[in-house]
């Protein structure tokens, strides 16, 4: 078994990917702060379902009674939509607030960190199970 074909390995390059993606339209909101009607988009939520299934193989959920929950549905690509109703806009008709937009890039570069230092570690594991590490 590489790294590669880990799922936890593919599951942080998942949640970079996105987190990557959700920068780019922080600061697409950002960079249109002065322009007329322009309204601050988001990013859809990560969806892990996709990734687990394809790394469960061997392990699948059954359903065997009604009560139960069912699987969650295939994650779509990520989508950009328009946020909800602004609760603040200027005479211009433009609806990004930039504290907000600042606040959400940093929570982004926080979350970055976050899973950069979660494959750090777990790379490490895997090279102390190897031998090679120390």
């Amino acid at each position: 078994m590489s790294l590669q074909s880990s799922p936890l390995y593919s599951m942080l390059g998942d949640k970079m990917n996105w987190l990557t993606e959700r920068q780019r339209v922080i600061s697409q909101n950002i960079a249109n702060s002065d322009t007329p009607g322009y309204r601050a988009k988001e990013i859809a939520d990560l969806d892990f379902s996709k990734s687990l299934r394809a790394a469960n193989h061997s392990l699948a959920l059954e359903r065997t009674d009604g009560g139960h929950i069912p699987s969650p549905k295939e994650r779509e690509d990520f989508r950009v939509s328009r946020q909800g109703r602004p609760y603040e806009v200027s005479p211009s008709g433009n609806a990004v607030i930039l504290e907000e937009q600042m606040m959400k890039m940093n929570e982004t570069t926080a979350d970055y960190n976050l899973a950069t230092s979660l494959f750090k570690k777990y790379q490490g594991l895997y090279q102390i199970a190897l031998g090679s590490g120390r």
